[in-house]
């Protein structure tokens, strides 16, 4: 079975750019190996092929023909040897760094989905996926960084010290020294480097989100004729992306400026040293040849080590920006060994439940029992509570006193899984997504077959429609169902809550969204729908409720009325009151 990441414990360690890196490349470990023993091999044999000029220079000062035209065709051999080994760890690393992009996506992925409700309501759906984007491309570009830039150069430094070193002794410490005082004044560069790529990478990420957020909403942009104010928003958000990059770029410039300069004195030393060296005799030409050849191979990478370092540390500052936001602790999770809720007809019990949000008390001991089989309307003005009875239910906030149960079980118990697949949920605004007709209604019993995703359509008066769109049930319906009216994506969405058949069935202004001949033929649906089942209705159109065999009058997250619709027409109260004063219907 798949090992499933579900504690804070574990998504606190992987909030760490190394350990989350780490992770991400350990299932892949025979891959990273042979890559990196391929590397180290190619760049060795490469750098170290340097020494056949030495040997070229020398035959010739000798005058032994033979031994230099040997050594000069052995030189192609070589490098066609050491591109064959580069090859196959390109070929290592490619499966190495696809195998590692993938689990980091699913591992980000897996997280982010498994976030409450709460998440998902302070963040733009944007800059969610902006930031799962940063952390796998980071992964994604930090293994070649490492591999083909970092470990090839660390490897042809060594192997210079020790080519050069035969040559004089001096001269490799004045390389050393030379390196290590780049990688020294490089470090605080690139931490420099991380928090403006960190910086970088938020700004992005919030204009991705106003992009995507102006882009969803754009019948409103156009309704209130506010494009010109979108637009100068995500004009200076791209402003400020715009300055961060420049000062991120700008660095990097100066950092190279300053390893050009130190890289232009140690140059200037090594080869006036060799140059005394050669004229006092203790070297031959073919050494200050080669000591030669190996730091002009070598003057690109030196100058370019700040870049290097700077590349691995945006990428970790891309990274660390990614998952600060993605793994924060999960504010709903299931408790150790919770157990599957097993419905036996959907009784809901609230016990003494007191709950608040942002500083408001919205239910403070509240207590309600709904019979399994028994069809309940919640009525009340905005604020009163049902909103909040609906989510609560839906276990999107625990509750911090008292107990909500379905069939004994205490719904804090149970995996939320099992809760959520006991209760359909027919919003007032339908959640469709953008695919099919037919997948969308399939969400409710994805093995179902097509004669049945016609019978619930049938039922909920969608089949007609449906069945007159050019593509019939594989009409994409545009994101958020935008291609369909309003009436026809609410009945797509009572379709789908009838494939579910769950015995607890919620309707949250199911019917807000259809014009009355709709409403007709949706509440005959509903009424097959709800036979057998617990249903809980919140609806502002009382004419809705009529029929429901308990009706509950909220105020202030109080029950102050409870009844029949005509016992408490008859009682004169709240409910009275309201139904008196609707206005074809509606409250």
């Amino acid at each position: 079975m798949k090992k499933t990441l579900n504690t804070n414990e574990e998504h606190h360690q992987l909030r760490n750019p190394y350990a989350f890196f780490w992770h991400s490349v350990k299932s892949s470990y025979i891959y990273l190996f042979a890559a990196v023993v391929l590397v180290i091999f190619a760049a060795g044999i490469s750098q170290g092929s340097n020494y056949l000029f030495k040997l070229i220079i020398d035959a010739v000062e000798q005058g032994d023909a033979t031994a230099a035209m040997w050594w000069g065709l052995s030189f192609p051999v070589v490098i066609f040897f050491v591109q064959l080994l580069y090859r196959g760890s390109g070929f290592m690393g490619a499966i190495l760094t696809n195998n590692a992009t993938k689990r980091a996506r699913d591992t980000v992925t897996e997280h982010v989905l498994s976030h409450g409700h709460t998440y998902y309501s302070g963040r733009f759906a944007g800059a969610v996926g902006n930031k799962i984007r940063n952390v796998t491309g980071a992964v994604d570009s930090t293994i070649p960084d490492l591999l083909w830039n970092l470990l090839d150069t660390l490897v042809t430094y060594i192997v210079t010290v020790a080519l050069i070193a035969t040559v004089d002794p001096l001269a490799a410490l004045i390389f050393v020294i030379l390196i290590v005082c780049l990688v020294l004044l490089n470090i605080p560069f690139s931490k420099h480097k991380s928090k403006l790529s960190t910086v970088s990478a938020d700004i992005s990420s919030r204009f991705q989100a106003r992009l995507i957020d102006t882009i969803t909403n754009i019948s409103a942009v156009r309704q209130y004729t506010k494009a010109v104010n979108e637009r100068n928003g995500l004009f200076d958000l791209s402003e400020l992306q715009m300055n961060a990059q420049k000062r991120s770029w700008f660095f990097t410039e100066w950092t190279f400026l300053v390893n050009n300069i130190v890289l232009f004195a140690f140059a200037t030393l090594m080869i006036w040293l060799l140059v005394v060296r050669w004229q006092e005799g203790a070297v031959s030409p073919g050494e200050v040849v080669l000591a030669l050849a190996l730091y002009a191979q070598l003057t690109g990478s030196l100058m370019f080590i700040g870049q290097m370092l700077n590349r691995v540390a945006r990428s970790y500052g891309e990274m660390q920006e990614g998952l600060d936001d993605i793994y924060v602790p999960y504010d709903i999770t299931d408790r150790p060994n919770a157990k599957n809720l097993v419905s036996n007809g959907g009784e809901v019990s609230w016990q003494h439940v007191s709950f608040s949000f942002q500083s408001h008390q919205v239910f403070n001991d509240f207590s309600l029992t709904i019979p399994a089989g028994q069809r309940v309307g919640l009525v009340g003005s905005s604020g009163a509570g049902k909103s909040t009875f609906v989510s609560l239910l839906l276990r999107q906030h625990d509750i911090p006193k008292g107990s909500i149960s379905i069939d004994g079980q205490d719904i804090a118990t149970v995996t939320q899984d099992s809760l959520r697949e006991t209760i359909s949920l027919v919003p007032q605004e339908p959640l469709l997504f953008h695919r099919t007709i037919r997948e969308n209604i399939l969400y409710g019993m994805p093995h179902a077959t097509q004669a049945e995703v016609e019978a619930v359509a049938r039922k909920a008066y969608a089949h007609e429609f449906i069945e007159k769109l050019e593509q019939k049930y594989d009409t994409l319906v545009g994101e958020r169902g935008i291609k369909l009216s309003g009436g026809q994506k609410q009945r797509v969405a009572i379709a789908r809550a009838m494939l579910k058949d769950a015995p607890i069935l919620v309707l949250d202004e199911a019917t807000s969204a259809l014009d009355s001949e709709s409403e007709v033929a949706i509440q005959k649906a509903l009424h097959v729908l709800m036979a057998g089942k617990t249903v809980i209705a919140i609806a502002h159109r009382l004419s809705t409720l009529r029929e429901m065999d308990r009706i509950i009058v909220l105020e202030e997250g109080k029950i102050v009325e409870d009844g029949s619709h005509d016992a408490l027409v008859a009682y004169g109260g709240v409910y009275a009151r309201l139904w008196e004063h609707q206005s074809g219907g509606f409250v």
